[in-house]
């Protein structure tokens, strides 16, 4: 658990680093056309997506395209100690550690989702999610992940550990896309 806290503390710092660089725009961009093509392969309609913290790749174009498209947008809307999924909307209201999320709108019990678009503070050889330490993803997808065709995992460069530091409850991805790349999980391995 040490060695987990710790490598996420020094992600998040090399995180930031990027974050107060010229260049995350040019790695957004990257990364977000490398994200539209995964949604057109997969034939995405309805799609989990973020609100994009300043450290987590910025994908709001995105999200506009998208929703011009006719795609259904769900973003999560924090609650206690999870989220649960709202249709994206506009005006945007600041919420607690910085979070920006539409109002709440009326709750969707069963949505399959096509495919779920995640950021992640690091990684490891299992390709399980770090994130901020809170669980609120990890206590989502314990419930929900049933729903969810495929998950892919972003972050604007790779934080990776050789060293297994992920817990088994932490989340799963299918896809993992970075600056550096993208890599798979097929059949359980990291190709």
């Amino acid at each position: 658990m040490k060695e987990k806290n710790n490598f996420r503390k020094s992600s998040i710092k090399r995180l930031k680093k990027i974050s107060n660089t010229k260049m995350k725009y040019k790695i957004d961009k990257d990364i977000t056309k490398k994200l539209k093509d995964e949604i057109k392969r997969n034939n995405a309609k309805n799609i989990m997506l973020y609100i994009p913290l300043d450290i987590e790749v910025n994908i709001m174009l995105l999200i506009k395209e998208l929703r011009a498209k006719k795609k259904i947008i769900f973003v999560p809307f924090m609650e206690s100690k999870s989220f649960r999924l709202v249709k994206y909307r506009l005006p945007l209201k600041n919420k607690q550690f910085g979070v920006r999320e539409p109002k709440s709108s009326r709750v969707y019990k069963k949505i399959k989702i096509d495919l779920s678009i995640v950021p992640i503070v690091a990684t490891d050889s299992t390709l399980r999610r770090v994130g901020f330490g809170k669980g609120m993803y990890d206590r989502f997808f314990a419930i929900y992940k049933k729903d969810i065709k495929r998950t892919i995992f972003v972050m604007r460069s790779l934080c990776f550990s050789k060293n297994i530091i992920t817990n088994s409850y932490d989340i799963k991805c299918d896809i993992l896309i970075t600056k550096e790349g993208i890599k798979k999980r097929r059949y359980n391995r990291v190709l």
